[in-house]
C-alpha cells in the first residue's frame, strides 16, 4: 500500500480537511463516491488519496454538478486512469519488443558480415 492510500484520518478530521460535515462524508460513502477503510472497531479511516478525492468532489459540486453527475464523472475518470495505465503497459511492451528486434537484427547483420570461407578461416564480406 502506498502512502497516499494509508488510512490516517478519522471521519471528523477528514471532514475538517475536506471542508465538509461528517454527515456529508457518510452520504458520499453511501453513494459510493468514497470508500474509507475500516478499523477492527468499524471506525472509518480516510487516506490522503480520499481527501484529494473529496476535494475534487467538492470542486464539482461547487460548480453546480449534482451527486449523480459527480458519480458519473468519477466513474469515467477512473476508467480513463485504467486505460492510461493499460496504454502505458502496452507502450512498455512495444518498446521491449522493438529493442529485442533491434538486438536480433544487429546480431544477424554481424553474422552476415563474418562468414567462414574455409573451416577455421574467417573473411569479412563487403
Amino acid at each position: 500500500m502506498n502512502d497516499r492510500n494509508k488510512p490516517l484520518y478519522m471521519i471528523s478530521v477528514a471532514a475538517d480537511l475536506a471542508g465538509v460535515h461528517p454527515q456529508t462524508l457518510r452520504i458520499y460513502e453511501q453513494k459510493g463516491l468514497v470508500t474509507p477503510q475500516r478499523t477492527r472497531g468499524n471506525t472509518r479511516m480516510y487516506s490522503q488519496a480520499d481527501i484529494e478525492r473529496l476535494g475534487l468532489i467538492n470542486e464539482l459540486t461547487s460548480e453546480g454538478i449534482n451527486l449523480a453527475g459527480v458519480i458519473r464523472i468519477m466513474d469515467l475518470r477512473g476508467r480513463l486512469e485504467e486505460r492510461d495505465s493499460e496504454l502505458d503497459d502496452l507502450h512498455k511492451k512495444v518498446r521491449r519488443l522493438a529493442d529485442r528486434v533491434h538486438e536480433l537484427e544487429t546480431r544477424e547483420s554481424i553474422t552476415a558480415l563474418v562468414r567462414a570461407e574455409v573451416p577455421g578461416t574467417l573473411r569479412c564480406l563487403r
